[in-house]
């Protein structure tokens, strides 16, 4: 999907759930939030605060609320996409038009920007979680002081994407095929996930 500047750019890429995407927009003005895009998606705010995101994908399409995990969520509609990584964001799925409920979408709304004014947000925990290299990398980096040397100046987020990259690799060769993808990226001080950085 190619980056979107606006709504309609947005909308004109979506082929298969554009009908419900529409409507579901149609909800969300109708509550007077501001629509903007951020992360390529739309983004609806009050007063420069996050409150829904709009998005879809092969199976479904939803709403995203920033502070959903502050909702009441009385329907039992809310999930959380991340689990151990989302701490705030939840996620309401759709699989047809016909699910959609206007006024009960629209009373979760009213619910996030009445929380969001009372200040009943979640705080995101700062504690950082330790860096952990995998082994794999480890002996790459004890056997090439230059790469070393240029891996511990990076910033720890571009460290940890580094690590995980490799640790996530299920297979011994994919873990070799990463790791020489990533050694000229560390050798430039290119972050993993740069060019998805504005």
């Amino acid at each position: 999907m190619k980056k979107p500047k606006n709504i309609d750019e947005f909308l004109s890429d979506q082929k298969q759930w554009l009908e419900e995407l529409v409507f579901l927009r149609e909800i969300i003005l109708s509550t007077r939030l501001e629509e903007t895009i951020k992360w390529n998606f739309p983004v609806y705010t009050w007063k420069n605060k996050n409150i829904v995101g709009l998005g879809a994908f092969k199976s479904y399409f939803g709403v995203w609320f920033f502070q959903g995990a502050s909702l009441k969520d009385e329907l039992g509609v809310l999930i959380n996409a991340q689990e151990g990584k989302t701490q705030a964001m939840r996620q309401w799925r759709f699989q047809s038009i016909k699910e959609i409920d206007r006024n009960n979408l629209r009373a979760y709304i009213a619910e996030a920007i009445d929380n969001q004014k009372k200040g009943k947000i979640i705080k995101f925990s700062t504690q950082p979680k330790p860096l952990i290299i995998p082994s794999e990398l480890q002996l790459v980096l004890a056997g090439n002081s230059t790469l070393k040397n240029h891996f511990e100046a990076l910033s720890l987020s571009k460290k940890r994407d580094f690590a995980t990259y490799i640790s996530s690799a299920k297979r011994t060769e994919t873990k070799e095929k990463r790791l020489q993808k990533i050694i000229p990226m560390i050798l430039r001080n290119i972050g993993l996930n740069d060019k998805y950085k504005k």
